[in-house]
C-alpha cells in the first residue's frame, strides 16, 4: 500500500468515525448531548476535510482550485446535505415520520445528482 493511500485511510475513517459519532451524538435525544455531538461532528468534518488538502498535497495537485463548476458542485453538496439533514431532523427530533421521510429523499436525490455533476453524463 502506498504512503498516500495509508495517509488517506486512517484519516477519512478517523474523520467518519468521528463525525457519525457527533451525528448520532447531536440526533438522539435519549443521549442528550446536543452540543457535544455538534462538537465533536465538527472535529471530525474538521479531519475530513484536511484529509482532502493532504491528499492532494500528496498527489502533486494544488490544495483547492476555485472554478464556477466546482463553487456549483460544492453548493449542490451542501445543499443536498441540508435538506437529508433537515428530514432526519423531522423524522428523529420532531417526530414528523411521512414529511421526514419526503424531505429526506429530496435531499437523497439532490446528492444523487452530484454524480452526473462531476463525473459527467456518456
Amino acid at each position: 500500500m502506498k504512503k498516500k493511500d495509508f495517509v488517506s485511510l486512517i484519516l477519512s475513517t478517523v474523520g467518519g468515525i468521528l463525525f457519525a459519532l457527533g451525528v448520532c451524538m447531536a440526533l438522539l435525544p435519549d443521549w442528550g448531548m446536543m452540543p457535544q455531538g455538534i462538537a465533536i461532528g465538527l472535529v471530525g468534518a474538521a479531519v475530513l476535510l484536511a484529509m482532502v488538502l493532504v491528499r492532494r498535497k500528496m498527489d502533486g495537485k494544488p490544495a483547492i482550485v476555485f472554478s464556477a463548476r466546482t463553487i456549483g458542485i460544492t453548493l449542490l453538496g451542501v445543499a443536498g446535505a441540508m435538506v437529508l439533514g433537515v428530514g432526519m431532523c423531522m423524522c428523529m427530533i420532531w417526530e414528523m415520520m411521512a414529511p421526514g421521510i419526503a424531505v429526506g429523499i429530496v435531499g437523497l436525490v439532490l446528492l444523487l445528482c452530484l454524480i452526473p455533476a462531476i463525473r459527467g453524463l456518456e
